[in-house]
């Protein structure tokens, strides 16, 4: 007699989603995956990272996301630049993710009618010091003596 299994149809996995995002001289990379609920920072939990404003901040396209970021794990990679850029760079990163793995035009539309620059990176630069006066700055001019 042959014994006859049942087997449980296996259930995909999803590809994982990578996005980028840039602030200044700040990328960040993130990648979106199935899983608990966690969100990592550069090996560190989100709970890590300090002050709260800035925590705050890097949580926005979560919470506008709302269910829609429930079961799925967000890993954030940044590297460049100073703190505040790499915050920007890495909220960019995330909403970028979270759109693209759900496919959603209503969140994209969600998140640019909250501020825009959670969608779109900023391509604001600092402008290149000028030959001669590399010290003072781009646009220092020489200062005017009245007599």
């Amino acid at each position: 007699m042959t014994e006859v299994t049942t087997q449980e149809p296996e259930k995909k996995k999803r590809k994982p989603v990578i996005k980028m995002g840039k602030r200044k001289k700040a990328v960040a990379t993130a990648i979106i995956r199935e899983g608990t609920g966690k969100f990592i920072i550069n090996k560190k939990p989100f709970d890590a990272v300090e002050p709260r404003y800035m925590r705050l901040r890097l949580k926005e396209p979560v919470t506008i996301a709302g269910e829609l970021a429930n079961g799925i794990d967000i890993t954030v990679r940044v590297k460049g630049g100073g703190v505040w850029g790499q915050i920007d760079a890495a909220r960019t990163a995330t909403a970028n993710a979270l759109v693209a793995w759900h496919k959603s035009d209503s969140l994209k539309n969600a998140y640019i009618d909250y501020d825009r620059s959670i969608m779109v990176s900023d391509s604001r630069r600092t402008e290149p010091h000028k030959p001669s006066r590399s010290t003072a700055g781009p646009r220092r001019s020489k200062q005017q003596s009245k007599r």
